[in-house]
């Protein structure tokens, strides 16, 4: 996202309490009982859940209409029978084009704690010819039930469809802000308790071509609304080897796919964290970049990360979901509760992108102020400030950075912070990602669990 203090393209989303939420933004939760998807027993309540179908077991407890569960090292979800034919108008190219089809809708979740967003995650391939739209059906605190909402249409390639969130979707008690459902008033009490998925695979009529889905999931949360969080106490000294890449040395490239430079902080921050997993793009697929352009990755993972209704490359599910087209590597969308958790991470050896927005003078060292940026957060110092991977950098050598632990915990953490006008706007309230192997290691697997990300 632009790092300009102008206000974000992605809509303003308000946080509300929740009167469950008893433990501070400092607690460690690595020494906790937790688990994905809830608290353990005598454990205050995380105003966060994920819930993810992974495992063979995962695909086959869904509902299935022309689909299968495909076994294997990395089990997933396939084609088996198509239900029939449709025809997709791509707003982006005015194409019409015929595709079979068929579904897989996952069993109910019930939220640990009820929700007021929710941010949906996946991991697929999708080769040449085929593609995936995922939808999203809940259930209010009041008894009934959402439209189903589209929450994606991707595909890791642009040739047979414009990857897209769809605008304009809502029913007068929630609505879909490109990939983020959000309930339109938090303060009226109202909440998202449960919720389905559903997945579509598409491929062209009279082929045996088959998306394939590894992960599908959603995180629900009910972050308190603050605008200050508690001080954590640092409990960390360590540093991970990710690569350094500038999205400055960017600007003015490739505008078709928002013009590089401060829009870019999503793809680069991604590509960063994918190439320390050891992630690597060949010389034929980065062919098609100018070749006069350094980091010729950066620029191909700003094209296929790139939201053609968003008109960006910052859609968060998209940019996890390109994380996973590379071999091995999972992604998903979440909030962390504290800095804490994010060393339990780091001390796992998995580094985190993280979502913030700040004024210039709150955060020591950064040199500019912004309504909506990635960075990576690589490690800790040993005075516990914050060691991250700014792209938001004149060059790749200056994209290191120390941050101050409190000013950085406070402005990734808050839901509520005053723009440069004086105006009251929204903070992300912990949002990140995470990319990390498709078989963790077992101490990798107990921080993720120790996050709630399994």
């Amino acid at each position: 996202m632009s790092r300009a203090e102008q206000p974000s393209r992605r809509t303003v989303l308000a946080a509300a309490v929740v009167a469950a939420v008893t433990g501070s933004a400092g607690t460690a939760l690595a020494d906790s009982t937790a688990t994905a998807g809830g608290a353990g027993a005598g454990a205050p309540a995380r105003p966060i859940d994920n819930r993810a179908w992974t495992t063979y077991t995962d695909w086959r407890s869904g509902t299935a209409k022309g689909t299968r569960a495909v076994a294997g090292a990395r089990p997933g979800l396939a084609m088996a029978a198509p239900l029939g034919t449709l025809d997709y108008r791509d707003p982006h190219t005015g194409k019409t084009s015929r595709w079979e089809y068929a579904t897989w809708t996952s069993p109910v979740h019930r939220l640990s704690v009820p929700a007021t967003e929710a941010v949906p995650s996946w991991n697929a391939h999708t080769p040449d010819g085929t593609w995936i739209q995922i939808d999203l059906k809940g259930t209010y605190s009041d008894g009934t039930d959402t439209p189903w909402y589209v929450m994606g249409r991707w595909a890791s390639g642009d040739q047979d469809i414009r990857r897209t969130s769809v605008d304009d979707q809502g029913d007068g008690k929630s609505s879909v802000w490109t990939d983020t459902f959000a309930i339109d008033s938090p303060s009226s009490g109202l909440r998202l308790v449960s919720y389905r998925l559903r997945l579509t695979l598409h491929r062209r009529p009279g082929t045996r071509l088959t998306p394939t889905v590894w992960r599908v999931g959603a995180m629900g949360s009910a972050v308190p609304d603050r605008f200050t969080v508690p001080a954590s106490t640092p409990g960390l000294a360590q540093e991970l080897p990710v690569p350094r890449y500038s999205q400055e040395i960017h600007v003015g490239q490739y505008p078709e796919y928002d013009n590089g430079g401060e829009a870019w902080c999503s793809p680069t921050s991604s590509q960063m964290i994918i190439e320390y997993w050891g992630g690597r793009l060949t010389p034929e697929q980065l062919s098609w970049v100018n070749p006069d352009y350094a980091d010729p990755q950066v620029c191909h993972a700003a094209r296929y990360t790139y939201d053609y209704q968003y008109a960006g490359c910052g859609n968060w599910p998209f940019n996890a979901a390109y994380a996973a087209t590379f071999k091995d590597l999972q992604g998903v969308v979440t909030r962390l509760a504290s800095l804490t958790e994010l060393e339990t991470l780091i001390a796992a050896g998995i580094p985190a992108i993280t979502s913030q927005s700040f004024l210039k003078e709150e955060l020591t060292g950064a040199g500019y102020g912004t309504a909506g940026h990635l960075m990576t957060v690589i490690g800790f110092t040993a005075e516990g400030d914050v060691i991250a991977n700014d792209p938001a950098s004149p060059s790749n050598e200056a994209v290191r950075r120390v941050y101050k632990r409190r000013e950085f915990e406070n402005i990734w953490l808050r839901t509520k912070r005053y723009n440069a006008s004086g105006k009251v706007v929204s903070g992300t309230g912990g949002v990140c990602y995470l990319y990390f192997p498709a078989r963790p290691t077992p101490r990798q697997r107990a921080a993720l669990e120790a996050v709630g990300v399994r």
